[in-house]
């Protein structure tokens, strides 16, 4: 029975989302963050070392990071579905895609959200200082890094509305969270007409809504 080890509201609602277009059975572990620092709760470090979510265990296998739980998946029960053709220009942008969500999307959205959240985290006497600070790193360098890839995904479904041609596969279940992370910071709207219809076709998907139901309350839905 594969077992996912699921923090609420995080980015392996992902993974529950692919078991769920999978068809296949697993059993979920729900982990509480901490109030305060709203962080994963220690208990995480016994399944894997670095105490993050995702996490599966999968009989005697343990996979964690989110791209490694998907392409695992997708190989070991996917039966064809959910990639696209080896060797297609599809394949390539799949591969790319898969990788670029985490490798390249959410770094500079998690940089903004830690500097944002630096003025509540710090003491209170530099408050005025760390916001500054996260202000200007934000107007500088992570402001117009985060509108260049904004436009990059939005250019990027000119032709489909998924990311690796006209069918859904593991890239998009990757690249719905820096989209979703990205409209729950008010940054889709006026000019990006593409990305939000993305985010309506896979939030319309019955395999979504199961996810939902199963994985408890998540804000980026």
């Amino acid at each position: 029975m594969i077992i996912v080890h699921h923090l609420e509201a995080s980015r392996s609602q992902r993974i529950l989302w692919l078991l769920e277009e999978l068809g296949l059975e697993y059993e979920i572990k729900l982990y509480k963050r901490d109030p305060k620092t709203m962080l994963a709760p220690p208990s995480l470090r016994a399944i894997h070392p670095l105490g993050k979510s995702p996490v599966i265990t999968d009989g005697d296998l343990t996979i964690a990071e989110t791209g490694a739980i998907v392409e695992y998946l997708i190989d070991k029960y996917g039966e064809g579905r959910m990639i696209p053709p080896a060797g297609s220009d599809e394949r390539r942008s799949y591969t790319y895609w898969l990788h670029y969500a985490e490798g390249s999307a959410m770094p500079y959205l998690v940089m903004k959200l830690i500097f944002t959240e630096m003025p509540n985290q710090g003491p209170r006497l530099a408050a005025p200082l760390l916001r500054m600070i996260g202000k200007q790193v934000g107007d500088k360098f992570l402001d117009p890094n985060i509108a260049t890839s904004i436009r990059f995904w939005e250019d990027s479904l000119a032709n489909s509305t998924w990311f690796a041609g006209n069918e859904l596969t593991g890239a998009d279940i990757m690249m719905s969270f820096p989209i979703e992370a990205a409209r729950s910071r008010n940054l889709l709207h006026g000019s990006f007409p593409r990305l939000n219809a993305f985010l309506a076709a896979a939030h319309a998907r019955p395999a979504y809504q199961r996810a939902l139901a199963k994985g408890g309350p998540y804000p980026y839905a």
